[in-house]
């Protein structure tokens, strides 16, 4: 049984309150227990409100936490508007964004549905752009926030199979690094976390068969979350978790952009 921990935490976040969203399961739900643990009130948004609930009454349990469950669609047009503006029905001031909701399409572009497609950009990308837009403007105002965008090493080069989800990465990952700039002296810390393959949902709902580079090279969702969030403390603009991933990334820059697509197109095959 998991003790509870109810004393006063200490510490930047204590007190503050955190949106996670796909906080349902993954990324999201390990970004929700550290946040907890370091003394946040959440608000766990996404699909599937049950699994929320889970979360919400284990975080209470263990860390006396008041989690806000919000079940809300961000792929869908106005979705992230609708999020926004029930989370400004608390009455409470977002202090930490966690942009971790998001999906990847496996398999060559033209073989899916566009409506699929545009499901993606809207999630990966539009509600991302939309939420930060909603909360920033406070945290500037204030001096004072945390904002954590979930990228992917997939940001760092074309991906046959997965060319939307890249080139959304592409886009997370740019836009973050930019407001890191825009709100550095504003008080506002801003990182991006860039993983790669990670024991989540993410490939089976993708549609793809796991190569053997992926499960070689699968990092603990967990650890992924704990290194977003120490970055995103510290204010480092990016963090590749794990040296499989990292290293990676820098040989790719000294390697041709075409030679780079071809490689990752070999690498996400279906195993």
């Amino acid at each position: 049984m998991t003790a509870t921990t109810n004393a006063p935490k200490q510490g930047p976040l204590a007190g503050a309150l955190a949106v996670v969203t796909g906080a349902s399961s993954g990324f999201g739900a390990d970004f929700a227990r550290i946040l907890a643990s370091h003394g946040c009130e959440l608000v766990l948004t996404a699909r599937r409100e049950d699994r929320m609930k889970t979360l919400a009454d284990e975080l209470a349990r263990a860390h006396g936490t008041v989690s806000h469950v919000i079940a809300a669609s961000l792929s869908e047009p106005g979705g992230a508007q609708v999020l926004a503006d029930r989370v400004a029905a608390l009455g409470r001031p977002v202090d930490v964004l966690v942009n971790n909701a998001g999906f990847g399409i496996h398999g060559d572009f033209l073989d899916h549905p566009w409506e699929r497609q545009r499901e993606l950009i809207e999630l990966d990308v539009t509600s991302v752009a939309h939420l930060t837009h909603a909360f920033a403007r406070g945290m500037r105002e204030r001096r004072r926030g945390w904002i954590l965008f979930v990228s992917s090493i997939g940001a760092f080069q074309a991906t046959p199979t997965y060319a939307t989800y890249a080139a959304s990465k592409s886009f997370v990952l740019s836009f973050g690094e930019a407001l890191a700039a825009e709100l550095k002296s504003a008080g506002v810390k801003v990182s991006v976390v860039c993983p790669g393959v990670a024991a989540t949902e993410f490939i089976e709902t993708a549609g793809q068969t796991p190569t053997l580079y992926q499960r070689i090279n699968m990092m603990k969702s967990r650890a992924v979350a704990e290194a977003g969030v120490r970055a995103m403390l510290a204010g480092k603009s990016c963090r590749i978790p794990g040296l499989q991933n990292s290293l990676p990334v820098f040989l790719m820059r000294f390697t041709p952009r075409r030679i780079a697509t071809a490689l990752a197109g070999v690498f996400m095959r279906n195993g």
